[in-house]
């Protein structure tokens, strides 16, 4: 009777750890396990594109920053959170997002202009407003606001007939759904007790609407926010990870979906394994090159949603000379723009990307296809980048030189050729007695108006075979 017993237990602990490991693998493909080939040939065409298109619009767009004639501070879409709005007060904005103005197609042509290849827009963010047609909640634009139009359908369309890739964030943090709410909402704080019904909100309508997602628009990226929440554990994460690359195994999916982020640097923790296939630094640039893959998202004033007084636009130049720094480091740059609750890109945010696209029609080839190198940096205005196959390097300033621009970081061989990007003539090197290199800037380009881009030049250096 003992080892009848005995083998009851060994038979009820054994199915209990396979119930376990299947809810940790709900699928047979096992794409933690995917070898370094593999995932370098899924990343290629993301790594190549060097630059995309952030989105953040939701209902916070509706009172931009100000809620009962207060200008609420912190971000403009934390709204929700940061002025203490009850889910059926915050509603009321929501029932009030009538976006009219929308217009994919010109968003998609404004990104396309500025030389974006990629966009990533909100789905949900923490206010859990859904922005396409759920089946699995009424609390979406065509069921609970008056637009009644499935928007990221209509950017799907956009996105496929001009070429972009289209991707989506979306918030594991809900401040709208019950079962997700912290007991002490709306004022969020890490160190207090945990909703105990998270796990059903995590079964039965986070995973679900990813799912949805991921099969009705099919995205090229899956970029999740709101992985700190202490309900949220590292096992869903390796779980939500396979979930989803079983349902679309090609899928590009940030480190957020973890919890191995280590804070805004967004880099993980390398002492354990997480999941997650780039690394999110928010608002800064990595200090240098990195073994990881990584993006850094930016915004163009201070806030990710729209906010009618935030007026803090950084210059197309600051805008330019990030993306040469993270070019030269390896990264890539998702810059945002935060609509209007009418649909409407912020003007001063087409007048960068405009000044960015102008930039990129001379100086694309070092966005595009480009590596970093070991050393990416000579002094606080030159930098490195190579092209992908190593066979090319451009030596980027972001300081006018002058009649000539010297560095001792790469050295050139004779017979090597160099070239300034937008300007036809080659031109004249020399080795200098100090060991380093310098090319000759011809007198006609110290005229700024006869340069062929501002803010950051661009010299393309062939080497001699």
């Amino acid at each position: 009777m003992k080892i009848y017993r005995f083998t009851l237990l060994l038979v009820f602990f054994f199915s209990q750890y396979l119930g376990a490991a299947q809810e940790l693998l709900t699928n047979d493909q096992d794409y933690l396990l995917e070898s370094e080939a593999e995932f370098y040939e899924r990343m290629e065409w993301w790594r190549d594109a060097g630059m995309g298109m952030f989105i953040h619009w939701g209902p916070y767009a509706v009172p931009a920053g100000i809620h009962r004639g207060d200008s609420i501070k912190g971000l403009g879409e934390w709204i929700m959170n940061n002025a203490q709005i009850p889910v059926k007060d915050y509603e009321e904005y929501s029932r009030n997002f009538n976006p009219t103005g929308y217009d994919a197609m010109e968003w998609v042509r404004v990104a396309k202009e500025a030389g974006m290849k990629y966009i990533v827009i909100t789905s949900k963010h923490h206010d859990g407003f859904c922005m396409w047609d759920s089946k699995v909640t009424d609390y979406d634009v065509m069921d609970f606001s008056p637009i009644k139009r499935d928007l990221l359908a209509e950017l799907k369309s956009a996105c496929d007939e001009s070429g972009i890739k289209l991707g989506f964030y979306h918030s594991i943090m809900d401040w709208h759904h019950a079962d997700a709410q912290a007991p002490h909402y709306p004022t969020y704080n890490t160190k207090e007790k945990a909703n105990p019904n998270f796990t059903t909100y995590y079964r039965q309508y986070l995973k679900p609407q990813v799912e949805e997602l991921v099969v009705k628009y099919d995205p090229a990226i899956f970029w999740f926010d709101g992985e700190w929440i202490s309900e949220y554990t590292h096992e869903q994460g390796l779980e939500m990870y396979n979930f989803i690359r079983n349902l679309k195994p090609e899928i590009i999916i940030n480190n957020r979906v973890d919890k191995g982020r280590k804070g805004m640097m967004g880099m993980n923790d390398q002492s354990m394994d997480y999941a997650g296939d780039f690394g999110t630094p928010e608002q800064e640039i990595l200090a240098g090159t990195s073994t990881l893959l990584w993006e850094s998202c930016m915004t163009m004033n201070d806030s990710w949603g729209y906010q009618s007084f935030d007026h803090n636009w950084k210059s197309v130049k600051s805008l330019i000379h990030n993306m040469v720094e993270i070019a030269a480091k390896g990264g890539n740059y998702l810059l945002n723009i935060g609509p209007t609750d009418s649909g409407f890109i912020p003007e001063p945010s087409i007048d960068r990307l405009k000044g960015i696209g102008k930039w990129m029609e001379v100086n694309s080839e070092i966005i595009y296809g480009s590596r970093s190198t070991k050393d990416f940096k000579e002094n606080e205005s030159i930098y490195f980048v190579t092209s992908k196959d190593r066979s090319i390097v451009f030596v980027v300033t972001t300081e006018w030189p002058g009649d000539k621009l010297s560095f001792s970081k790469v050295d050139l061989k004779e017979g090597s050729d160099v070239f300034l990007l937008g300007y036809d003539p080659p031109l004249t090197w020399q080795h200098e007695n100090d060991g380093s290199v310098s090319i000759l800037i011809p007198e006609a380009l110290q005229d700024s108006e006869k340069r062929p881009c501002d803010h950051a030049w661009s010299f393309k250096v062939i080497p001699a075979h």
